[in-house]
């Protein structure tokens, strides 16, 4: 939670902000893989209400994420309407998660929390312990039982910290009478107060009531200078104290400008780790959407790409010496090795980088390594991001134990992750990277609107609770008939080519005129984004001939002004070469589960997670060998497919080919030994199948049958300018249906805004349900993300088991109010599905 002014003030008051020292145009991480710094704990990615309701987010992106820990509200609290411990522990913990960390005062329903004195807290903690009591995982919730304390409640810690002792001792006792194993984090103030806590742990020592895990909150932006001081004075204070070393978890860090960006996240996650402990990122603008790492309900950003880099880490962590330790903005990185694998993980700089390898042991890794590098870059905070491409690729000779593998610079948002095995016995590695250039709005021409500066590059703390802005700076009041932004670009061939555009709207759907070389080519229509700072990226095609042109911008189309609705931001504009249909292969070697040659015995299984930029059909192709006969089994986001098994009925190596209907965003795919011989995993490629929409039945809502209050209304926004809203409660919509019974996707373009709006700081949005409802069937609820506006559409994907053949389908949700609803769209998950030998 956002720190209160007047800690605010207190922080920047002893901090001394200091700016990144000028560096070099090419810069060394040196990183030493014979130095190991301790087990690899994969703590640093957890967050304060990151979850919000069951499937927002989806399964799949915190899955990827493999979240160690993370803090939720208080069962039935208040604070939020959304986000509680125990309605969300069951998918947590079957995600892989381990800690479920409670904040039990967000059972109040202000902020900051009302002070109606102690007595009133513990009536309110009392039913909090007694629920997560009943459960037989009650000893992986943990309990933050006061939240920033010297700025709420205690903040005269001169003449109350008596008081806090008191409260604390009367506070953890309880706690420890209902649960009596439970543990319990303290002292969890704004910041890192080192007086208070000598005094605090002092005491708590003195009367037996010490936090198991010590917290507090790293949210100045220069915490990622003085973070490692502060873990080093408080080791120091444990061992003055006779106090036995206590886990540690930063439980709330990071700024608004870090959240989704890889280069400013890959800071904070290094120097977590390299401490080993757990960090829980800041609750800034939402429940529900990873701390601003997921796209939608479902789908994936830059920064949630380095997130799951991180989580898929594994064995030591290595020493790592970056050219400016300890210097914010700067290059930071981290390292493990895993017995023949190395990884690096760096980012923070617009500079190259050499990665100067020590310590390579000519017993494992060979006289030559084989190298990848891949980049994520930011994509913005509503911007989708695919499976990161291989920049730079090679196979380099070791000598004397060293070798020095050269990372592209020129982006301080992106990061970077560079893979070292053995150097294989074919074809070296090969960069995959389409041709992208990028443009900043402000360095093109803008005519009629202004360029605004959202980042003046100091570091303060007004700053850092802005918004990421690329370039620091962005175009906006696109408020008059003539306004447009124009830049050059110089493309290397004919072809087509992705534009992706950085925008922001105030919570309505924009608009926006393209045109190159002063012809027309569409308007664009962009979805809602919360503010104008909060970045969404719109990717559309346009064919462009080698050489230079003009791409403008424009409020103003063939048939005129485009209205308020082209009032919007204007951030960056990025351009991809498109070499064919969207195409990624996921070596099987790198997926979680499967061993370094890719072996699957019997029962084992390898998990990989695959990007769809669109709701659609795509071709899963397979490369395996049997050692005998086996079955290759295929699971997409925890649902066993039928009839998507892959049986080989010999040795030998073999091809699969399933093509299947996958949501956008981020699908866990999963490819299990479903045989009693070993399989050997190889490759799975995945390529879209536009020809096999057609076996996709969409129908329009407004031909639908209403009934109770479900009503017709219009929106220029809606497909065929209709919807239908006042879905939920007594009005449902009936829709028909044809095909057979089966596995299905079910696809809802849908519209909701609904939210709280007492809160001071989080915009408290409120997730919606739909409950579709067979005919001769059964019933299935899916939930629908709050997506800033009701009028402008947002698809929706989630499973739907059919049990008869054409039967009518009833949307509802007799409790509450549904979305508004613009179409709905059945697909069977499976289409086609063969396994050929190879020899």
């Amino acid at each position: 939670m956002r720190i209160p002014a007047c800690a605010v003030v207190a922080a920047l008051a002893l901090t001394t902000l200091s700016p990144p020292i000028a560096v070099a145009a090419t810069e060394t991480v040196r990183v030493d893989l014979a130095s190991p710094t301790g087990k690899f704990r994969g703590g640093a990615t957890g967050m304060l209400y990151g979850l919000g309701d069951a499937g927002v987010p989806s399964q799949d992106l915190v899955a990827g994420m493999r979240l160690r820990s993370i803090s939720q509200k208080a069962p039935d609290g208040d604070q939020h309407p959304n986000g509680d411990a125990l309605k969300l522990a069951d998918g947590f913990f079957a995600t892989g998660g381990s800690e479920m960390h409670i904040y039990s005062q967000d059972a109040y329903s202000k902020w900051p929390y009302e002070d109606l004195g102690i007595d009133d807290y513990v009536a309110k903690l009392r039913p909090q312990l007694e629920k997560v009591a009943q459960r037989p995982d009650r000893d992986r919730f943990v309990w933050t039982i006061f939240n920033e304390p010297d700025g709420i409640w205690y903040s005269d810690w001169a003449n109350k910290k008596q008081k806090f002792f008191a409260d604390w001792t009367r506070v953890y006792r309880l706690v420890k009478s209902v649960l009596p194993n439970a543990r319990i984090t303290g002292i969890g103030e704004t910041r890192y107060r080192a007086d208070h806590l000598r005094e605090f742990l002092t005491y708590a020592k003195a009367n037996n009531v010490l936090p198991e895990i010590t917290s507090w909150h790293e949210l100045g932006p220069d915490s990622l200078a003085l973070y490692r001081g502060h873990h080093a004075e408080y080791r120091e204070m444990e061992r003055q104290l006779g106090i036995s070393p206590r886990e540690i978890v930063i439980n709330e860090y990071s700024n608004r400008r870090d959240t989704s960006v890889p280069g400013q996240m890959v800071q904070w996650i290094t120097m977590l780790e390299d401490t080993k402990v757990d960090g829980h990122m800041a609750f800034w603008s939402m429940a529900g959407n990873l701390s601003d790492h997921a796209v939608r309900a479902g789908r994936a950003n830059g920064g949630w790409w380095l997130t799951k880099w991180y989580g898929d880490l594994s064995g030591d962590t290595v020493r790592v010496t970056p050219p400016q330790p300890n210097t914010r903005d700067t290059v930071q990185g981290l390292a493990t090795r895993d017995g023949d694998r190395a990884t690096v993980l760096l980012g923070g700089t617009a500079n190259a980088v050499n990665v100067a390898l020590t310590g390579i042991d000519r017993r494992v890794f060979g006289d030559q390594v084989d190298v990848r590098v891949s980049k994520i870059g930011w994509t913005g905070y509503e911007g989708d991001a695919g499976q990161p491409p291989v920049v730079a690729a090679s196979r380099v000779r070791v000598a004397d134990g060293k070798a020095t593998i050269a990372v592209p610079g020129g982006d301080r948002l992106a990061a970077y992750q560079v893979i070292v095995t053995p150097a294989g016995s074919g074809a070296p590695p090969v960069a995959n990277a389409p041709w992208q250039a990028s443009y900043e709005a402000e360095n093109g021409l803008v005519e009629n609107a202004q360029v605004y500066t959202q980042d003046d590059g100091s570091g303060s703390w007004d700053m850092a609770m802005r918004y990421t802005t690329s370039g620091r700076k962005d175009v906006g009041s696109m408020n008059r008939p003539d306004s447009r932004v124009t830049v050059d670009v110089t493309v290397p061939r004919t072809g087509t080519y992705k534009l992706g555009t950085f925008y922001g709207t105030n919570a309505f759907v924009g608009q926006t005129a393209l045109y190159v070389d002063d012809a027309h080519v569409r308007n664009l229509v962009l979805p809602a984004t919360l503010n104008w700072t909060y970045r969404g990226r719109h990717d559309t095609t346009v064919a462009l001939t080698a050489g230079t042109h003009r791409i403008s911008l424009r409020t103003s189309g063939p048939g005129g002004h485009l209205g308020g609705s082209a009032d919007i931001t204007l951030d960056r504009l990025d351009l991809t070469e498109v070499t064919g249909p969207e195409r990624t292969t996921y070596p099987l070697s790198d997926a979680r589960g499967s061993s370094r040659g890719g072996v699957l015995r019997a029962g084992e299984s390898a998990t990989t997670y695959v990007s769809a930029a669109e709701d659609g059909y795509y071709r899963l192709d397979t490369a395996w060998t049997a050692t005998g006969r086996g079955t290759l089994g295929l699971t997409l986001s925890g649902r066993h497919v039928a009839g998507a098994g892959q049986t080989a009925t010999r040795a030998g190596s073999w091809n699969g080919s399933t093509t299947v209907h996958l949501k956008a965003g981020i699908t866990e795919v999963k490819l299990s030994n479903e045989g009693r011989t070993p399989l050997v995993a190889g490759t799975l490629t995945v390529t879209r199948d536009a020809a096999a929409d057609r076996n996709a039945v969409r129908v329009e809502a407004e031909t639908g049958q209403l009934a109770g209050g479900a009503a017709i209304a219009s929106s220029p926004w809606a497909s065929g300018g209709s919807y239908v809203g006042y879905v939920g409660n007594n009005g449902t919509l009936t829709v028909p249906r044809t095909g057979a019974a089966g596995q299905y996707n079910l696809t809802v373009a849908y519209a909701q805004a609904d939210k709280n709006t007492g809160h001071a700081y989080n915009t408290d949005i409120i997730n919606r349900s739909l409950v579709a409802t067979e005919a001769g069937g059964k019933a299935t609820a899916a939930r629908y993300r709050h997506n800033y506006t009701w009028d402008g559409f947002w698809l929706e994907t989630s499973p739907l088991e059919l049990a008869t053949p054409g039967s009518a389908v009833t949307f509802g949700n007799p409790a509450a109010w549904g979305p508004n609803v613009d179409w709905v769209q059945f697909a069977p998950l499976v289409v086609a599905n063969n396994v050929t030998r190879r020899r």
